[in-house]
C-alpha cells in the first residue's frame, strides 16, 4: 500500500511538473519572441526613422517596457496566489499573455494607422509583462512545492526548461520565416509567428486545467493561515532575502539578454554573420540548455543552492570576454562555441537552481509573491534595459564589444557575492509536507 501510494505521489508530481513546464514554454514563447524581432522588424515598421540607432532604442525601449509591467503582474498574481491558489493564476496568466501576442500578430503598422500603431504595441506589451510576472512564480512553486524536499533543486529546475524551449522556438521559427523574401518576411511573415501561439495557448490551457492546488499551499487554506497583504508582510519580514535574491538574479537578466537577445544583432550588423544563422546559433544553445538546465537543479540539491549559483556566475564573468573575442573571429565555428558553451551550459548553471533558491527564501504563507518581486522587480534593471545599455555602448566603443564585456562581468560578480550571503530560510512545514 505504501509502495502504491508513493508510486501514485510520483506520478502525481510527474504531472504537475509536466504541465508547469509547457505552461512556462508557451509564456516564453510569446514573451521572446517580441524581443527576437524587435531589433529587426518592428524598429522599422512601428518606430521609423531617420537614424536607425534611434529606431533600434525606441523598439528595444517597447521591449524593456514588458520588464517593468512584470513587477506589477508578480504582485498582483502573487498576491492573490497567496491568498486563492497558484493553479487559478496559473489560468488567467496565460490567457493574458495568449491574447497579447496574437493582437500583436494582427497589429496595423506606423505607415498604415500612424502613431496609434507604436501605442498599441505599448499597451499590448504591457500586457505580456503582467501575464509573465504572474506566471514564472506561480509556474516554478507548482512544481517546488509538490517536489519531495531533496529534490526540490531538480524539480523546480524542469518548468526553467521552458526558457530555453521558448527561445528556441521563438528563434526557430523567426529564423524558418526569414528563409522568405525580405520584402514577404516584413510584410507577414513575422506576424505568423505571433498569431501562431493560439494553438499553444489551446494546448497549455487544457493541460493546465487538469492539476490540483500544491499541498503546502492547501494545508495553508485549510488552516486558514492565509497572510492578509503578502506583500506588506514579505517586505516586513524578508527585507534582506529579497536584495540578495535580487543582487543573485542581475547575472541572470544581464547574460540572457546580452547573449541571446542582443547577440543577433551584434552578430549580423558587427560581426557579418547572417540573420538566420544567428538566430540559428542561439536556438542551438538553447537546445544544448534544454538538457544542462535540470543537471544543474539536480547538482544543486548535492551542492546546495547558493553554493551552485555563486560558482555558475564566476564562471560567466570568466568567459564572457573570450566569448566577445570568438564572436569577433569571423570564424563560424568559434562563433557558435562562444555561444553554445557560456549560454548553453554555463548559465545554466545560474539559471537551474534559480527558481528553487528564491523559493527557499520565503515561507508558503508569501511565497508567490516573494519570489515574483524578487525576479521580476529585479528584471527591470537586470533585463528590461539591457538591450538599450548594450546597444550605447557597443556604439560608443565604435563597434568593439569591450565595454559591453565588462559590464557582464560586473554584473556577474555583484551576483557571486550575493548569492555567497545567501542563507536559504530554515521554515518549518511538517503541516505542508508530503
Amino acid at each position: 500500500m505504501i509502495k502504491k501510494q508513493r508510486t501514485e505521489s510520483e506520478k502525481e508530481v510527474r504531472r504537475v511538473v509536466f504541465a508547469s513546464l509547457i505552461g512556462a514554454t508557451i509564456e516564453w514563447y510569446d514573451f521572446f519572441l517580441y524581443g527576437v524581432v524587435a531589433g529587426i522588424v518592428f524598429n522599422q515598421l512601428y518606430f521609423p526613422t531617420t537614424d536607425p540607432l534611434v529606431s533600434t532604442v525606441l523598439a528595444y525601449a517597447t521591449f524593456a517596457v514588458g520588464f517593468v509591467a512584470r513587477p506589477l503582474g508578480g504582485v498582483v498574481f502573487g498576491h492573490f496566489g497567496d491568498r486563492i491558489g497558484r493553479k487559478q493564476m496559473l489560468v488567467l496568466t496565460i490567457l493574458i499573455m495568449g491574447v497579447a501576442t496574437v493582437l500583436i500578430g494582427l497589429l496595423p503598422t506606423y505607415a498604415q494607422i500612424g502613431v496609434a500603431a507604436p501605442i498599441a504595441l505599448l499597451i499590448l506589451r504591457i500586457a505580456q509583462g503582467i501575464g509573465i510576472g504572474g506566471e514564472w512564480g506561480g509556474a516554478v512553486l507548482m512544481a517546488y512545492e509538490f517536489a519531495p524536499e531533496n529534490k526540490r533543486g531538480y524539480y523546480a529546475s524542469i518548468p526553467q526548461i521552458g526558457l530555453a524551449l521558448g527561445l528556441c522556438l521563438s528563434s526557430g521559427v523567426v529564423a524558418l520565416l526569414s528563409l522568405l523574401p525580405n520584402e514577404a518576411f516584413m510584410a507577414w511573415g513575422w506576424r505568423v509567428a505571433f498569431v501562431g501561439s493560439i494553438v499553444l495557448i489551446v494546448v497549455g490551457l487544457y493541460i493546465r486545467l487538469k492539476v490540483t492546488e500544491t499541498p503546502a499551499f492547501a494545508a495553508v487554506k485549510e488552516e486558514q493561515e492565509e497572510v492578509k497583504i503578502p506583500f506588506s508582510e514579505m517586505i516586513r519580514k524578508y527585507p534582506r532575502n529579497i536584495l540578495l535574491g535580487m543582487g543573485a538574479r542581475y547575472i541572470d537578466g544581464v547574460f540572457f539578454n546580452v547573449f541571446a537577445v542582443f547577440s543577433i544583432v551584434y552578430l549580423s550588423k558587427y560581426a557579418n554573420v547572417e540573420r538566420t544563422t544567428a538566430l540559428v546559433l542561439v536556438c542551438l544553445s538553447a537546445i544544448v540548455m534544454v538538457v544542462s538546465i535540470p543537471v544543474f537543479g539536480k547538482l544543486s540539491d548535492h551542492w546546495g543552492r547558493p553554493k551552485t549559483y555563486a560558482i555558475g556566475s564566476l564562471l560567466l564573468a570568466l568567459v564572457t570576454f573570450p566569448a566577445f573575442m570568438m564572436m569577433g573571429s569571423g570564424n563560424l565555428l568559434w562563433i557558435g562555441l562562444a555561444l553554445v558553451v557560456p549560454f548553453g551550459i554555463i548559465y545554466a548553471m545560474c539559471y537551474g537552481p534559480e527558481a528553487a533558491l528564491f523559493s527557499d527564501l520565503f515561507d508558503v504563507k508569501v511565497r508567490y509573491t516573494g519570489i515574483s518581486f524578487v525576479y521580476q522587480f529585479s528584471g527591470i534593471f537586470a533585463s528590461g534595459i539591457t538591450p538599450i545599455i548594450a546597444t550605447y555602448l557597443i556604439d560608443f566603443g565604435d563597434g568593439t564589444p569591450w565595454l559591453l564585456a565588462g559590464y557582464v562581468v560586473f554584473a556577474a560578480l555583484v551576483s557571486m557575492v550575493s548569492a555567497m550571503l545567501i542563507r536559504p530560510l530554515d521554515v518549518p512545514e511538517l503541516a505542508y509536507q508530503r
